[in-house]
C-alpha cells in the first residue's frame, strides 16, 4: 500500500518592496567588489607571470585559458554590478510610484 504524494502547495509570489530592493542591492554589489579584487588579482597574476614555453601551440593554449578564466571573471562580475543598479532602480520606482499625487482634482 502506497501512501499518495502530498499536492504542493502554491505559495503566491512576494511583491517587491523598496527594503528588500536595498538589501538584495547591498548583497549584490558586495558580490559584485569582491568578484572585482578577484578579477584584478588574477589580471596582475597573468600579467607578471609571462609563459615560458617557446612552441606556438602551447602559447596559443595558454593564452585562450588565461582569457578564458579572466573573461569569467568579468563576467561574474559585471552580472552582480548591473543586478544591484537594477535593484536600486527598482527601488527607486517602487518609491516613486508609492508617493501621492498632489492635485487630487480637489478645490
Amino acid at each position: 500500500m502506497t501512501e499518495p504524494s502530498p499536492q504542493p502547495t502554491k505559495t503566491e509570489p512576494v511583491p517587491p518592496t523598496p527594503l528588500r530592493c536595498l538589501v538584495g542591492s547591498g548583497i549584490s554589489a558586495s558580490l559584485a567588489w569582491g568578484l572585482y579584487l578577484l578579477t584584478s588579482a588574477i589580471a596582475v597574476s597573468f600579467a607578471s607571470k609571462p609563459m615560458l614555453s617557446d612552441k606556438a601551440i602551447v602559447q596559443r593554449i595558454a593564452s585562450a585559458v588565461r582569457t578564458l578564466v579572466l573573461g569569467l571573471a568579468s563576467m561574474g562580475t559585471f552580472i552582480f554590478a548591473f543586478v544591484a543598479i537594477g535593484l536600486i532602480l527598482l527601488m527607486i520606482q517602487l518609491i516613486v510610484q508609492k508617493q501621492p499625487s498632489g492635485n487630487d482634482g480637489g478645490s
